[in-house]
Formats: C-alpha cells, sequence, structure tokens
C-alpha cells in the first residue's frame, strides 16, 4: 500500500539533541572547574545516563518539572565530580547549561531539506517521548512546525513510546491507517520496535553505525542526506 504518511522521531532524528548536548556541555566544563579534571566524553556518558533515568522517571510521569530534573542532573554530577552540591551552585550550573544549550541547538544534516520534500507528497506527523512547548519550540527553530500536520508528544497525552498507542493516535490525527503509514526514527526500541508492533513499516536512522538487531524490522539508511534519495528510501 503506498505511503500517505511519514511519522518522524524528532530528537536525534530531526533535531541533533547529542551534538547540541555535548556542545553545551562542553562549554559548562570548561566553566566549571570541578568538571575539568573530568574527561569530556566521560562527563557525557554520565550526563546521557543520568539525564535517561530522570527524564523517564520523573519528567515523563509528571513527577518533576523539566527544569527540576534538569537541576537534579547537575546536583548528581557535580557530586560525581566529587565536590559539594548545595542547591543554588546546581541551579546555577544547570541555568548556565540551558542557555548554552539552546543557543546551541542544531537540526541533524539534511532534515530540513528531507521534510521539505517529503511535505508535498504525503501528510507529515512528529511522535516524540518529551513536553509539548519543547519540541514546538524546537520544530519552529528550523523552519519545520508549518509542514508537520501532527505533533504528538507523550507528556501531552499521557502515553509514551514504545507503547502502538502514542502511533495510533499520531495515525488518527493524520487520517491514516498503519498500513499507510512509514516512522522514521533512531531509536531502536521506541520507533522501530514501538511502530512495528503499532502495524507501520520502519525507517532506523543509524548515524552511529551501531549493528542492526533485526534487519527484518526496518530499512536502514545512516544518514538523512541526499534528501531525494532518503525520499525515495522512505516512500518506496
Amino acid at each position: 500500500m503506498p505511503a500517505r504518511a511519514v511519522l518522524f522521531d524528532l530528537d536525534d532524528t530531526l533535531f541533533d539533541h547529542r551534538a547540541t548536548s555535548r556542545r553545551a556541555l562542553a562549554a559548562v566544563r570548561a566553566e566549571v572547574q570541578a568538571f575539568r579534571a573530568l574527561d569530556l566524553d566521560d562527563l557525557e556518558r554520565r550526563h546521557v545516563a543520568v539525564l535517561e533515568e530522570l527524564h523517564q522517571a520523573g519528567v515523563m510521569q509528571g513527577e518533576r518539572s523539566v527544569d527540576e530534573a534538569r537541576e537534579e542532573r547537575f546536583r548528581r554530577l557535580l557530586t560525581f565530580a566529587g565536590v559539594g552540591a548545595p542547591p543554588e551552585l546546581a541551579s546555577a550550573v544547570a541555568a548556565r547549561y540551558r542557555d548554552l544549550y539552546a543557543a546551541s541547538r542544531c537540526a541533524v544534516p539534511g532534515a530540513l531539506a528531507l521534510v521539505e520534500r517529503l511535505a508535498r507528497r504525503v501528510r507529515l506527523g512528529v511522535v516524540s517521548n518529551n513536553i509539548l512547548a519543547e519540541q514546538e519550540a524546537k520544530l519552529a527553530q528550523f523552519g519545520m512546525r508549518a509542514l508537520v500536520d501532527a505533533l504528538v508528544v507523550s507528556a501531552d497525552i499521557g502515553v509514551a513510546k514504545p507503547d502502538p498507542a502514542i502511533f495510533q493516535i499520531a495515525l488518527s490525527r493524520l487520517g491514516v491507517t498503519p498500513g499507510e503509514a512509514v516512522m522514521v526514527g533512531d531509536s531502536w526500541p521506541s520507533d522501530i520496535v514501538g511502530a512495528t508492533r503499532a502495524g507501520v513499516r520502519a525507517v532506523w536512522l543509524n548515524r552511529t553505525g551501531e549493528p542492526c538487531p533485526d534487519p527484518s524490522l526496518a530499512i536502514e539508511i545512516r544518514s538523512l542526506e541526499p534528501a531525494s534519495a532518503v525520499v525515495e528510501v522512505i516512500l518506496s
């Protein structure tokens, strides 16, 4: 059945969260003496682990705001660096990271050109595990919001990927069946497994070159460029 809609993940599929976060973290490390003794790669790995833990267990469950989770994240990172972390220090470092992150935002290479091409041929949706205001701002910043017909965000609807229900909500808003849609995402468990459980064909964006867990579940691409070729892979 020809595709009538394409669903995208946002973070690290269209928006380059990984690169944005690393730039902000590197700048914070240069400014905060306690972090300078840590290798940037080690600091980044710890940061990612704590962020994921607090995001899934706190923010996604509505138990912490994004700002509260960020402050707790940097309190733990300062403790990891071997210094005391009074609330005012953790708050100041978290605020500095937030500002640097916002200033460092960047799209995944080729994302806008791909979305523009696809928007001329199919309906577009974004399915994301995050909060609505955050994802609205990212799409608007990179000129994609007006091209997206449905933005479905977990914190807004109370269900998160890989639950098939979040994909079903997106399909309903786009007015298509699972067989008429394709999901493009970078997270194998959230995007690929979740989409296929919902009956949606999946395309895995594997920019880091990881081994494919199951080639029968998804078509693999390594980049969003060139847009013309990626469009044909997605819609084939």
